[in-house]
């Protein structure tokens, strides 16, 4: 590190003694006060609990006194819940098309403007300087970069790694003091209200941007207008081969990032954002209040509320590369986390459900129900209705009809065939291979979702941490991204001379 003890603990105080104590309270509590009726604070509003109990309540009675009436009106709207999640999914593979974006050139007086990163870290130590060596690569100047490692103060390890990588002057290391809730957006609002910059992206700490996202993500907005408060870069895995699940992960995320949020873009639907590589205009999110630091998924909170106040969300092409989760135990923590968000920011949304359609309109609100409430009730009845289909096969019971296999059928072909197109755009067969074993995959996801309920009682705003830096990645070339970014003769010479 090249620092004595005593200077790594002097620059320590320095740092904690800069961040303001309003500014900790503020990013603390300043999204509940504000915005009292949007905040996942608590969990269930009253006249939420009491509707929750009546439906509970009668779906008792009703399993009780007409039990077979009970499970063929169980059985409809699974089956049609299904049926359209298997719908959209065929939608978005059959309509995709490749994501192009142009670069972001400055005019003549060579002005770029201000670009803040902001970095959540935590026990992070092992990945801060491929994180910091990724970021130096970005086809941006350094002098117009404003990056902030926002690291928590009783993380030690982090804090040093952090601080020996952080040698330029763009680069700041800024210290959290401990402070409830424990959580990325928390840290997050921390360097909002510290950003100097008129755009502002997220990173995670094993992220590998591509280095022309950050002028792709310029143009975007200057083609885009004003309303376009949001860009959301792909996420692409690096370390498939090295797990099954990470395989199955890896999959999912080109879905996710090829084909469905590509499609809502296009179609003017709100985004579930992921929970980096977002590219947004400062205003328009210091206007939405930032992150809530009591949603675990603040991402996807946050995408539905720009949609709220009335502004849009795009994507970009050049990507992302992410670590997967390589063990059973780290994908659970990891999903049973992003359930039990999914389900706190469907019931912010739904506690005035027509104020939220009003606000977003018909269609956004409809869109939003079949992908984070039908997401949920899927992930909950995916093991239940594969263990009534081997139930049915093994024993030829009549729990389940010819329709329901069909459906399962269409189901399994659909995400092959998924998976084939995002291969196409990919170029990586994981997903391929992949979605063979897909079926297998998708029960999972109950466990993790039983877990979510549960914690989602017990203890709502914990925060499960994805620990990274256990696999090997492969190290993938940037140019075969840059097909897909449109480029002007006189953005490749300039993309050409960055080297």
């Amino acid at each position: 590190m090249g620092q004595s003890g005593a200077e790594a603990s002097e620059l320590l105080r320095a740092a904690t003694a800069r961040l303001d104590a309003r500014i900790l309270a503020e990013a603390s509590q300043g999204f509940h006060r504000r915005l009292r009726r949007r905040s996942a604070r608590y969990v269930l509003s009253l006249p939420q609990f009491v509707v929750l109990s009546a439906l509970i309540a009668g779906f008792v009675w009703a399993s009780r006194t007409y039990p077979e009436t009970s499970w063929t009106v169980a059985h409809a709207a699974a089956f049609v819940l299904f049926a359209l999640a298997i719908l959209w999914r065929l939608f978005a593979a059959a309509s995709l098309a490749p994501v192009r974006s142009r670069l972001f050139t400055p005019a003549r007086d060579g002005v770029w403007p201000t670009y803040t990163i902001l970095c959540p870290l935590h026990r992070e130590a092992d990945v801060v300087f491929g994180l910091v060596a990724a970021l130096n690569r970005l086809d941006y100047p350094a002098e117009s970069l404003d990056i902030q490692l926002l690291v928590e103060a009783d993380d030690p390890e982090t804090i040093a790694a952090a601080l020996a990588a952080a040698a330029a002057q763009h680069i700041e290391v800024v210290i959290i003091p401990r402070a409830a809730p424990r959580t990325k957006p928390k840290a997050l609002n921390v360097g909002l209200m510290r950003a100097r910059g008129e755009f502002l992206a997220v990173y995670d700490a094993e992220d590998r941007p591509h280095p022309a996202q950050l002028r792709a993500a310029l143009a975007a907005f200057a083609e885009g207008g004003d309303d376009l408060a949001c860009v959301q870069a792909p996420l692409v895995i690096d370390n498939a081969s090295a797990a099954w699940i990470a395989r199955q992960f890896a999959a999912e995320y080109a879905i996710q990032f090829r084909e469905i949020l590509p499609l809502l873009a296009r179609l003017g639907l709100p985004l579930p954002l992921g929970g980096t590589s977002n590219h947004f205009r400062v205003d328009a999110l210091a206007r939405s209040g930032g992150w809530d630091p009591n949603n675990v998924t603040e991402d996807a909170d946050l995408g539905y509320r720009l949609a709220r106040n009335g502004l849009r969300m795009g994507v970009i092409a050049p990507p992302t590369w992410e670590e997967a989760p390589i063990t059973l135990g780290a994908w659970l923590k990891q999903r049973t986390r992003w359930i039990k968000g999914h389900i706190q920011t469907w019931l912010v949304l739904m506690r005035n459900p027509f104020a939220t359609a009003r606000e977003m309109g018909w269609p956004a609100f409809l869109s939003m129900q079949l992908l984070l409430g039908g997401g949920v009730a899927a992930s909950l009845l995916h093991a239940p209705l594969a263990l009534a289909l081997v139930f049915t096969l093994l024993t030829h019971a009549n729990l389940l009809g010819p329709a329901d296999f069909i459906l399962a059928l269409c189901g399994y072909v659909v995400a092959v065939f998924a998976g084939l197109t995002a291969s196409a755009l990919s170029g990586d067969l994981n997903h391929t291979r992949a979605a063979l074993t897909m079926p297998l995959y998708w029960p999972l996801a109950t466990v993790a979702a039983c877990w979510a309920v549960i914690e989602l009682v017990l203890r709502p705003h914990h925060w499960a941490k994805t620990r990274h830096g256990v696999s090997e990645r492969a190290h993938f070339p940037f140019a075969p991204a840059l097909q897909s970014v449109r480029l002007s003769s006189a953005q490749k010479a300039s993309t050409s001379a960055s080297g």
